[in-house]
């Protein structure tokens, strides 16, 4: 195996086929990447909402999601719900820092501001908060999530997009 100086990324919809793959990539980002802001209970809480892949599968599906993929394999996901609120960003840990999150954002925000949503908002993770924040997000409130028998916080944060004007 060679190593690759710029792998290539691309984006895709979700399939439903992706759903085993996708649930990993959930639960290894919740466990390697939020361990600074939450308890593993808590971590755990929150990964289990994953734990049925079928019904994981059908939450994806209802949702537009995008898969972004590094040389062709998946590595990340973002699904936006209804025209205006991110419900899911999760990159793999071994592929955080490489624009996949960005990259999935930026389409997300070009497919809601296509919608006519006016911003968009998203329930960041204590984790996720200053990578949105980075990316002219604003925070608005603090939240509380009860997951099983664990409270989870996070932050509502928005973006005014662009305004599509129509041609004259």
């Amino acid at each position: 195996m060679m190593a690759v100086a710029h792998p290539k990324l691309g984006l895709r919809p979700y399939l439903p086929a992706d759903a085993p793959l996708l649930r990993e990539i959930f639960r290894d980002s919740i466990e390697e990447l939020t361990a600074d802001d939450y308890t593993a209970a808590q971590q755990e809480a929150w990964a289990s909402v994953a734990d049925d892949v079928a019904d994981f599968g059908k939450r994806l599906s209802r949702q537009l999601t995008l898969v972004a993929t590094m040389e062709g394999s998946p590595v990340g996901f973002a699904a936006l719900e209804g025209r205006d609120k991110i419900g899911m960003l999760y990159v793999h840990p071994a592929a955080v820092g490489q624009g996949i999150g960005a990259m999935l954002i930026d389409a997300l925000e070009k497919l809601a501001g296509s919608r006519g949503a006016p911003k968009l908002t998203v329930d960041a993770s204590d984790s996720a908060r200053s990578f949105f924040e980075k990316r002219g997000y604003v925070a608005q409130q603090r939240n509380t999530v009860s997951i099983g028998d664990e409270w989870l916080a996070n932050t509502t944060l928005h973006k005014q997009l662009a305004v599509k004007r129509e041609a004259s």
